[in-house]
């Protein structure tokens, strides 16, 4: 689901001026309706425009490092060159995943080919790590057998220079990439502000050699070498979490389930779940209780038009099951109110839904679906529902609970 993010080039942000001029350059003419966001071309686009972005800012910096390294006989910085250049790879790897990640649905793929773009990411974070494993084995190398360092002060304004095109590039890239909700464009940033980090490390082994005279040149690669792995790492991390399959946003969770509750006839939500098939591209379950005295035929024409206005409105493909609850009977709700107040003093983080009550002369069933957190343990899952039933045969020694376990689907939030 797309998210509501400020105007890519807006200038808001507290980046400098220049930075967003450009930004606002290259977005104005080169994404026809840079607005429209929403719209699978548009967001393409995007991902295009960065991409070969990227790939000319990298080859560009890789060839001036490269010969800048070759000149100092230096590891770090011919390192810092190599992973420019992977870093172009990278870019191409971008441009192929966000173009087919545009195929539409067709046949084998009903949902469409949004996760292309996950997978690229995650191939991007592979070149990342071996790039890095490779600077490691370099720079392990230079320890043990040092070369002489050949301090040049126009070395050193080249390297600010990349600095100062890798700062920008990576903010050119988080920038597109909040608007258009793009992993491939975050692990971008992520890689961008990684090179700032090291490539500022290899001024600082210049500066130290050219001040003391002493080469740590070979301890800054594995610096270098251990940033660079830190930042596949973590786009790896990244990426494999849509494609494994991540809780709900809690906010997308709020967003849906008032949506669903604002129409008349809906009482109230439960057990939803998002599958994400890429950026833009979900499609959700969930169950909306109705009122059990309402005509069904009343009932389910409501629910249609929700499933209408949320592929509209929401660009969601939602599907919605229909749980008739009890609204007029005051025993059964008097006997829920009770369950709930008891659950409550239980465990607050556990909630109860499909409350039916079913009477018999000398036995009550209790019939419900109770939620417990996924993260507790096997213990507490099992030992929750049988101490509810327990304190309920208190309250009447009638009631026999019939209790279905459910887990809720929703990420907790960042503290």
């Amino acid at each position: 689901m797309p998210e509501s993010l400020p105007d890519p080039i807006s200038g808001s942000g507290g980046t400098s001026g220049k930075i967003v001029k450009m930004t606002e350059f290259l977005v104005r003419h080169f994404i026809k309706d840079y607005k429209d966001v929403e719209k699978i071309s548009v967001r393409t686009a995007y991902g295009v425009l960065a991409s070969i972005v990227g790939i000319f800012c990298n080859v560009f910096l890789f060839a001036v490092k490269f010969a800048v390294g070759l000149v100092l006989r230096s590891v770090s910085v011919t390192a810092d060159a190599f992973n420019n250049l992977s870093d172009a790879g990278s870019s191409v790897i971008s441009f192929v995943g966000v173009k087919m990640a545009e195929k539409p649905a067709d046949r084998d793929h009903p949902f469409g080919h949004g996760r292309i773009e996950y997978i690229a990411a995650l191939v991007v974070s592979f070149i990342v790590l071996e790039v890095g494993f490779t600077f490691l084995k370099d720079s392990i190398g230079k320890i043990r057998t040092p070369e002489e360092l050949n301090f040049q002060t126009i070395s050193v304004v080249i390297l600010l220079l990349s600095i100062a095109v890798k700062l920008w590039l990576g903010l050119f890239n988080r920038k597109l990439g909040k608007k258009i909700n793009s992993k491939v464009m975050e692990a971008v940033f992520t890689d961008s502000m990684g090179d700032v980090i090291t490539t500022g490390a290899t001024i600082v082994s210049l500066l130290f050699f050219r001040i003391t005279g002493i080469n740590i040149d070979g301890f800054v690669g594995v610096g270098v070498a251990l940033v660079v792995m830190w930042a596949g790492v973590g786009i790896a991390k990244d990426t494999l979490e849509p494609l494994i399959g991540e809780a709900i946003d809690p906010e997308v969770y709020r967003q849906i389930k008032k949506f669903v509750e604002s129409y008349d006839g809906i009482e109230g939500t439960h057990d939803l779940i998002v599958h994400n098939y890429g950026p833009g591209r979900s499609m959700a379950s969930i169950h909306a209780e109705v009122p059990n005295d309402v005509d069904i035929e009343k009932s389910h024409e409501i629910i249609d038009r929700i499933e209408r206005e949320a592929a509209r409105q929401l660009d969601l493909f939602l599907v919605i099951h229909m749980d008739p609850v009890e609204t007029r009977d005051e025993r059964v709700i008097q006997i829920r109110k009770k369950a709930e107040q008891i659950l409550k003093e239980l465990d607050p983080a556990c909630s109860i839904h499909d409350f039916r009550v079913v009477h018999g002369r000398d036995q009550i069933n209790l019939i419900f679906d109770m939620v417990i957190p996924i993260e507790y343990d096997e213990k507490t899952r099992e030992g929750l529902p049988v101490r509810l039933s327990e304190l309920l045969k208190i309250v009447d020694p009638r009631y026999e609970c019939v209790i279905t376990v459910d887990y809720d689907y929703v990420a907790k939030p960042e503290e």
